[in-house]
C-alpha cells in the first residue's frame, strides 16, 4: 500500500493508543485514516511520570490582573495548532540559514515585464525560487522523501511537488503545485497567483493540498531577517524566505551593492545532516544567482 496520510495530530493519537497506523490502513483497505479510524485500541501501559498538564500552567484567572476580551479560536486554526505542536514535538529540527544574489533574476524580471505583462502573468521572484527548489530536489532525492513513523525506512518520491503556504484571513493554508520540476516560470508564476487568489477565498480544492514533497513559506512581502519555519511532516525540510535586503560585496577593493534574500531551512535531523543542509541550500543559492540555468 502506498504512504498513509494522516495529520501529526491523528499519528500521535495512533501511537498513544498503541496502533499500528499502516497495519489499520491496509485492514481497512483505504489510504487515509483520521481520528475517527482509531476508536478501538487502548493506550499502552506506561510506568513513565506523567508529564506536566499544560492547563494547570495556562488555564489561568487572567481577569485577576486586569481586564480580557475572549476570542474564541476557529476550527481551522485550532486543527492547525495541534498540527504545528505534534510537529514540533516529534521532528528533531534544525534550521541552517544562508543569503543568495538576486541581482540577475532582478534584471530578468525588469526584462520580461513587457512579455510578463503581454501574457497577463506577474513574474515574481517566488516563482524563480519554486523552480530552484524543485531542481534541488532532484539533485538531492533525500530531500524530497518521507520517514516511515516507526522511523525505520525512508520514502524516496519519484516526483516533485511544491507547497506554497499562503497568509489568509482565515489561516495558513499550503496549496500544491505539482510536478514544479516539469514546469517552466510562465507556468509556474500563473499557478502560483491562481491559488494565492483561490486561497484568500477558501477556493483551493481538496485534490489541491497535501502530498508536497517540500513546502515554502515566504515573508519576503512582509519583513523580517531570518526565521525557524517549522517542518510539515510528512515532508523532512522546509525553506523560508524574507525580505531581500542590499548588502556591500567587496569586489577586490571596490565596494559593490547587492541584493541577497536570506534563505531559513528547517531540517528533520533524523534524515538529514547539516552537511546535506549546507550543500542543498548552496545549490539552490547557485541557481538563484544564474536563474537562466532554471530555464532549460
Amino acid at each position: 500500500m502506498a504512504d498513509v496520510i494522516a495529520s501529526p495530530s491523528v499519528r500521535a493519537m495512533a501511537r498513544n493508543k498503541g496502533i499500528d497506523i499502516d497495519r489499520l490502513a491496509e485492514g481497512l483497505g483505504r489510504q487515509t485514516i483520521g481520528p475517527e479510524d482509531l476508536g478501538g485500541g487502548a493506550a499502552p501501559a506506561s510506568t513513565a511520570p506523567a508529564a506536566p498538564d499544560a492547563a494547570n500552567y495556562w488555564d489561568v484567572d487572567h481577569t485577576g490582573y486586569g481586564p480580557v476580551t475572549e476570542e474564541p479560536m476557529s476550527r481551522f486554526a485550532q486543527a492547525a495548532a495541534r498540527n504545528l505542536a505534534a510537529a514540533q514535538a516529534l521532528i528533531p529540527a534544525v534550521t541552517h540559514h544562508d543569503r543568495a544574489d538576486v541581482t540577475a533574476i532582478e534584471a530578468l524580471r525588469a526584462e520580461l515585464k513587457p512579455e510578463a505583462q503581454a501574457r497577463g502573468v506577474r513574474l515574481t521572484a517566488l516563482a524563480f525560487h519554486v523552480k530552484a527548489l524543485a531542481r534541488a530536489l532532484r539533485e538531492f532525492p533525500k530531500f524530497n522523501a518521507a520517514l516511515s513513523t516507526d522511523g525505520k525506512t525512508l520514502y524516496l518520491r519519484e516526483y516533485v511537488h511544491i507547497g506554497i503556504a499562503v497568509d489568509t484571513a482565515h489561516g495558513l493554508m499550503v496549496p500544491v503545485i505539482r510536478d514544479a520540476d516539469r514546469k517552466g516560470l510562465w507556468r509556474i508564476a500563473a499557478e502560483i497567483a491562481d491559488l494565492a487568489f483561490r486561497a484568500q477565498g477558501r477556493k483551493i480544492r481538496q485534490d489541491e493540498m497535501g502530498g508536497a514533497s517540500m513546502t515554502i513559506t515566504n515573508l519576503g512581502g512582509i519583513g523580517g531577517t531570518a526565521f525557524t519555519p517549522i517542518v510539515n511532516p510528512p515532508e523532512v525540510a522546509i525553506l523560508g524566505i524574507t525580505r531581500t535586503v542590499t548588502e556591500t560585496v567587496w569586489d577586490g577593493e571596490t565596494p559593490r551593492p547587492v541584493p541577497m534574500v536570506p534563505l531559513d531551512l528547517s531540517y528533520d535531523h533524523r534524515v538529514i545532516n547539516g552537511a546535506d543542509a549546507a550543500r542543498f541550500l548552496g545549490f539552490c543559492g547557485q541557481l538563484l544567482g544564474e536563474p537562466f540555468r532554471m530555464m532549460f
